[in-house]
């Protein structure tokens, strides 16, 4: 199979992950609709093409919270993607490093900080969950901090975590149910078994081994189940700062509002979010919100993006509407789950290679430059 674009990769994941785990990775809440929507409005963003310019020596390398990067992407936080691929946290974050481009670590990760610390050289980001065990998140922060990692994401739109029926009907769970279809999803993805055979990485790495009445993957996920804290609130950012002391981001960032309230909190960045369409189904697409989002804190906060992101193309767009960074969750997924660690890197370079056309063609040289003006308004 030749691989041109994501959707390529796409379904070559579909063909090699058991479906559990491919669903959980390209679903949505409920409907679906947000999640839907997070794709679909890129295409009403429309680019202003122009001709006959100086288009060469072209830069795709920026800046984000003051880290240089080699284009405006940076890997999202995703839950469970060692179920992906065996190891998948670890080839993933390997795969960026050597793009250069910053990996965000998730809390709900298989392979563990400090696993993935010590395979990689360049210091990651890392995602934080507020738990209602404050010294658990205490505790992690101070593991973040000694795996050297330069940037803290702290997520605030999961203080309760909405119902998504893809994963419901399948039956996921920890430990996944055993019945004909999961046991036939198995059977028939003997490469992805033997690669989950070869590794030890099967535990949520950040949480096993680091609660006394966590001892396997029932009393995990229960526990896990229960955590998330319903009461967090803005008052809690000054305590993560307090404990974090480093570059710190807030992902979940969908109205305006709440946007300038972030302004406040000292935090060095934003990310307009939606949780990829898998919490509150009917909010807006992230990228409808983003040039509203740029309006209301006026500079104050550097502002970034996710969701539905899956072409070079939705780079710029982003880009031209006010984004210093856009984060890619499922485009890199696909690819891991197609191919491990070479498919991460076939992702990067394929959303590379089709950023540098478009900005080319969009009569732009540097990345930096994109703006407004790059639209039809």
């Amino acid at each position: 199979m030749k691989i041109l674009e994501v959707n390529d990769l796409k379904k070559l994941a579909q063909r090699r992950v058991p479906k559990m785990f491919f669903d959980y990775a390209d679903s949505g809440s409920f409907t679906q609709s947000t999640y839907a929507a997070n794709e679909a409005d890129f295409g009403n963003i429309k680019l202003r093409q122009r001709v006959a310019v100086n288009m060469s020596n072209r830069t795709l390398k920026t800046k984000m919270i003051g880290q240089d990067f080699s284009m405006p992407v940076a890997i999202a936080p995703t839950g469970s993607t060692g179920m992906q691929h065996a190891d998948g946290e670890i080839l993933a974050a390997q795969a960026a490093e050597e793009f250069g481009v910053p990996y965000t670590l998730s809390t709900m990760s298989i392979c563990s900080l400090e696993d993935v610390a010590a395979a990689t050289k360049k210091p990651l980001w890392f995602q934080l969950y507020v738990m209602k065990d404050r010294d658990f998140n205490k505790r992690l922060i101070e593991r973040a901090k000694a795996a050297g990692c330069s940037a803290l994401v702290l997520t605030l739109d999961l203080q309760i975590l909405a119902q998504r029926h893809k994963d419901l009907r399948n039956g996921l769970k920890a430990p996944p149910e055993i019945n004909f279809s999961t046991f036939w999803q198995f059977a028939t993805r003997p490469r992805w078994c033997m690669q989950m055979l070869q590794t030890k990485q099967h535990q949520f790495g950040n949480i096993y081994g680091h609660i006394k009445d966590v001892t396997d993957l029932a009393s995990l996920h229960e526990w896990s189940a229960k955590q998330f804290d319903e009461t967090l609130s803005w008052q809690d950012i000054e305590w993560i700062k307090e404990q974090w002391g480093g570059k710190l981001i807030l992902k979940g960032i969908l109205d305006p509002e709440d946007a300038q309230i972030a302004t406040r909190t000292g935090a060095d960045a934003i990310i307009v979010s939606n949780h990829g369409g898998r919490q509150l189904d009917g909010a807006p697409s992230s990228i409808s919100m983003l040039s509203p989002i740029v309006d209301a804190v006026q500079g104050d906060i550097e502002v970034h993006m996710d969701g539905g992101v899956r072409t070079g193309v939705d780079v710029l767009r982003a880009k031209a509407l006010g984004a210093q960074g856009v984060y890619i969750g499922r485009p890199y997924l696909y690819g891991l789950g197609a191919m491990g660690k070479a498919g991460v890197t076939k992702t990067l370079e394929i959303l590379a290679s089709e950023l540098d056309t478009t900005i080319a063609l969009c009569g732009e040289r540097d990345i930096n430059d994109v703006g407004t003006h790059n639209l039809i308004s």
